[in-house]
């Protein structure tokens, strides 16, 4: 075989009430082969895909079969020149693929499966009705003819769409045959179970989604126009699982064609037909710095951000670090970790409570955002902070990261261990605060930067979030119980940053409670201690160790 890498897509819907219990072992299992990508666990199963050299991925497989609940756990593979991923992920989900329909049970509820090669005759019955259930994005560069797009943004807006086409004149009205198909099959195992759950008799899919049909069916026998578009670094894959011609904004995430390529809004790493003039300058100049420090490391041989540089994964060995030491690699620290910071950044913010509330001594080098240092770039091309080095050089890039990380090697406060709820519910929420407060946060804050929208909307969309903080802390002194937690240290940051806009409204605003849980969390020593001002860092600046002697 000329392509050293094998990918493993893989799903199973299985009732697993203790999923939460599998995440470390599986990460151990993963690190220590070496493979990368990124695998879900949910109390509904598992899902993900995972690469790395040929028997390094079996042997994942197998030790996930080994459980009797997965013993059947099917998988696609692909083989490349290169690894389609960077690192390698774990993580806690609500739901494997997220519908938003509490109740559903695909394991038990799902349609009936139609084998690749009885696909064509199956959907050129005029009596059927064929429905993609991918997203606009993926529908947009290539399916079956005869298939209806939705037209959904999200997977969670599909329920929505069935309601309505199930009311006269919908193309569901009527309960008709419906066959439905997406890229690897489990969003159609679900949309199944949804449609079976409304009371639809015959419900079908495509047995092994799109991949398998373009891997099984030949060419010339094909219905498929187009190519598909996948979760990795191949974009789009055609028949036979070849790489397509389509590559990915590195802005907006969305698929381009060549004819996308060839357009004046296209600028490589910065922005597309589909971006182009969303961004303020600030954000075009970040990702053209992004760009350029990834164009730097490739002359220099090395991987692209995020990756190791070593050119392969480790071979087997002992099991290796935790999950959140996972990632890219620069310069060993030293012996203490090297945390670029700036003071009023609340990702920044967030990052130091946890790491002073552990105990986690490093070197603090404060940022200027304007002029950031060269080191700085070096680990992390992306240029945000907060970034903290690592002693054996791998690099943490998500403050949340550094905050697990932090309080997995001490949690004296038991921020990881709230009275009401799990760690997962607490990420969740951190979450939802990021896609649904955050964005609307920076509308009231910054309003030059989005001339078209409405800051008076914008405070309304937060005030409404905010209230079901309230709403919350109305229960509970915290927002997951009698003790403050990961959720309120990873929110608090942005809340202040939104009392700060105009304090005279938000002292009047209907959140009591809520005014009385930042108050005190801005009154507190932890939070004093995190905020103490530092010169900016300058190469050959004299060592600032974090935290300050309390």
């Amino acid at each position: 075989m000329s392509a050293p890498y094998l990918t493993a897509a893989l799903y199973q819907f299985v009732d697993w009430p203790d999923y939460a219990a599998l995440q470390p072992p599986l990460q151990a299992v993963c690190d220590a082969h070496g493979v990368r990508g990124t695998l879900l666990l949910a109390p509904e199963g598992i899902n993900g895909t995972i690469a790395g050299r040929p028997e390094d991925v079996q042997a994942v497989l197998a030790w996930l079969r080994s459980d009797a609940r997965l013993a059947q756990l099917k998988h696609k593979e692909a083989w490349g020149d290169r690894l389609p991923f960077y690192r390698m992920r774990v993580r806690l989900k609500r739901e494997i693929v997220s519908l938003g329909v509490p109740g559903l049970n695909p394991a038990a509820q799902a349609g009936t499966y139609v084998k690749p090669q009885d696909w064509n005759a199956f959907i050129d019955d005029p009596d059927v009705v064929v429905i993609d259930t991918r997203n606009h994005y993926e529908v947009g560069i290539g399916g079956f003819e005869r298939a209806v797009d939705p037209g959904t943004r999200s997977f969670t807006e599909f329920p929505a769409w069935v309601e309505q086409q199930s009311a006269p004149g919908g193309v569901l009205a009527g309960n008709p045959r419906v066959a439905m198909f997406c890229t690897g099959g489990i969003r159609c195992e679900k949309s199944t179970a949804l449609l079976k759950s409304r009371g639809f008799d015959e419900v079908y899919h495509l047995e092994g989604g799109i991949l398998q049909y373009l891997e099984t069916v030949p060419r010339e026998d094909s219905r498929w126009q187009g190519e598909c578009f996948v979760f990795d670094e191949r974009v789009a894959v055609g028949h036979g699982l070849e790489p397509g011609s389509h590559s990915l904004c590195r802005s907006c995430r969305m698929p381009l064609s060549a004819e996308d390529r060839d357009t004046p809004q296209y600028v490589q790493g910065v922005s597309c037909p589909y971006c182009h003039g969303t961004r303020n300058e600030a954000e075009l100049q970040a990702l053209a710095e992004r760009e350029r420090q990834m164009k730097l490391a490739a002359q220099r041989g090395q991987e692209h951000i995020g990756a190791r540089l070593d050119s392969a994964p480790p071979r087997p060995a002992a099991v290796a670090a935790p999950a959140a030491l996972q990632g890219p690699q620069a310069a060993p620290a030293g012996d203490r970790p090297v945390l670029y910071s700036f003071r009023r950044c609340p990702y920044a913010m967030r990052a130091r409570l946890a790491l002073a509330v552990s105990g986690t001594t490093c070197e603090l080098r404060e940022v200027v955002l304007r002029d950031k240092p060269a080191a700085l770039l070096q680990a992390s091309p992306k240029g945000t902070v907060p970034v903290m080095v690592l002693p054996d050089g791998a690099v943490l890039q998500e403050s949340l990261d550094i905050m697990l990380w932090a309080l997995e090697q001490n949690d004296p406060q038991r921020w990881l261990q709230p009275t009401h709820g799990t760690r997962d519910d607490m990420l969740a929420l951190i979450a939802d605060a990021q896609t649904r407060f955050k964005p609307v946060l920076d509308r009231c804050k910054y309003p030059n930067r989005y001339p078209d929208a409405d800051p008076d909307r914008a405070w309304v969309e937060a005030q409404s979030w905010l209230l079901a903080l309230e709403e919350r802390l109305s229960q509970t002194p915290h927002l997951h119980g009698t003790h403050a937690a990961l959720a309120d240290m990873a929110i608090a940051p942005f809340v202040r940053q939104f009392a700060g806009i105009d304090p005279q409204r938000w002292e009047a605003g209907p959140w009591p409670q809520l005014r009385r849980w930042l108050a005190d969390w801005q009154q507190g020593s932890l939070f004093t201690r995190t905020m103490e001002k530092y010169a900016a860092w300058r190469e050959g600046s004299p060592v600032v160790l974090f935290p300050p002697a309390a």
